[in-house]
């Protein structure tokens, strides 16, 4: 009987997303680096990952402390029991050092009580039912060309239709608003239970808003006893100067979400609020959302050493200042501009026929020495993605782009 290839079991038995993969087949990794699987040895082909699989690696791949912390948790229990019944030490401390990062915004904020989930989209999830259960109302308001998930609660808030049409009927009573056009936020009413906003546009492609937009809608949502949701699933744990985006902006939310880069290459996610608004899925019913894995204890433990990575070593207090960097080495006259906000960046072209012939070519570079990989946005689709473990150093960072501008002039 013929043995088959791990890439052909990954076309046969693997459910795939669309009909183009990467197809990269990775051995290892380690740090900014994706190490391919068909060569042996310190020679063979590695890739510098530029997406941190997609905003996930922000302490870069398989971090030692990080490793070290779930080896640790490996040696005492992995799931005991459904979320909530059982004190579990990686979850209490995770909880409360989460809830550290939130109160220097004041005591006004609350931010310190935390729901663990396995992933961003259930952390929506969570916040949706908990803004409905809350507020007694039934609206929810988003923005067009934000994403927020793809199960059926939080596809109903993303903001493109072709994304949605053929999963209808989704969620009723969801309004879209236009991302920082001020004339919209007269929109949120009284018969809003909740507004759901990325701090800053992350699928479309790294809008940054001003403070003062923000700072209106925040008012609008407390004027009209709405919650203010921000999702800083993309934004989180760092990447963009500060270790939560929204700090920036002169804002506390009622509702703050997380996932991706909070758990060092392990899944978890969290919705986080105060402790009263939190209190509402206690009755009428109780056990009003219920998990069996959220905040797995290898998770939780990951996830602490994650933060304590981000937090001792300073990486937000750096992530300026490598944007920068990247936005002075990235110059060519076929790049039309450079946004966003820390280590979080889209690097625009002319069109999509033009940017992924560039990407496709940095990525090929890895078959002979090291390649590059980026990718476009889901609602951007003439931007490339830039978004680096944030442990990224000043000459890896001039090393990716002196490989990106060689895709540029070999392709344009």
């Amino acid at each position: 009987m013929q043995t088959l290839t791990h890439r052909q079991l990954f076309f046969q038995h693997v459910a795939q997303t669309s009909d183009f993969p990467l197809g990269l087949e990775i051995d290892r990794a380690e740090g900014i680096y994706l190490f391919g699987a068909s060569h042996v040895g310190p020679s063979h082909e590695r890739y510098i990952d530029l997406i941190s699989g997609i905003g996930v690696s922000n302490v870069g791949h398989r971090h030692p402390r990080v490793l070290a912390a779930i080896h640790e948790q490996l040696d005492k229990y992995l799931h005991l029991m459904v979320y909530g019944e059982y004190v579990q030490s990686p979850q209490t401390q995770l909880a409360h050092a989460l809830a550290e990062t939130l109160q220097h915004n004041g005591p006004a904020a609350q931010l310190d009580n935390v729901y663990f989930t396995n992933s961003g989209t259930e952390a929506v999830e969570g916040a949706m039912k908990l803004a409905k259960r809350y507020t007694g109302r039934s609206e929810i308001i988003s923005c067009f060309n934000a994403y927020h998930g793809s199960t059926q609660g939080a596809l109903s808030l993303s903001g493109d239709e072709n994304f949605k049409r053929n999963y209808r009927p989704l969620l009723p009573d969801v309004r879209h608003i236009r991302y920082r056009k001020w004339a919209d936020i007269e929109q949120i009413s009284h018969r809003t239970a909740a507004v759901v906003m990325e701090v800053i546009g992350g699928e479309a492609g790294v809008r940054v808003p001003e403070a003062a937009y923000l700072q209106a809608v925040r008012q609008r949502c407390t004027d009209v006893g709405a919650l203010l949701i921000v999702d800083e699933i993309q934004t989180g744990f760092g990447r963009t100067g500060t270790f939560w985006a929204f700090q920036d902006f002169g804002i506390i939310p009622d509702v703050v979400l997380c996932a991706k880069g909070m758990g060092g290459g392990m899944p978890i996610g969290a919705f986080i609020s105060s402790a009263e608004v939190m209190s509402v899925f206690k009755n009428n019913p109780i056990l009003g959302h219920i998990t069996t894995f959220g905040g797995h204890p290898v998770s939780a433990a990951a996830s602490l050493a994650t933060l304590n990575v981000i937090r001792d070593e300073q990486l937000y207090q750096q992530a300026e200042a490598k944007g920068q960097l990247f936005r002075q080495l990235l110059t060519h006259p076929a790049i039309r501009d450079v946004r966003g906000k820390g280590l979080m960046l889209a690097v625009e072209f002319d069109s999509f026929d033009v940017l992924k012939p560039i990407i496709d070519h940095a990525i090929a570079k890895g078959q002979s020495g090291v390649g590059v990989i980026t990718d476009w946005f889901l609602f951007c689709n003439n931007s490339m993605r830039i978004a680096p473990p944030l442990i990224i150093t000043d000459d890896e960072i001039r090393q990716a782009c002196h490989l990106i501008l060689e895709a540029i002039d070999a392709v344009v």
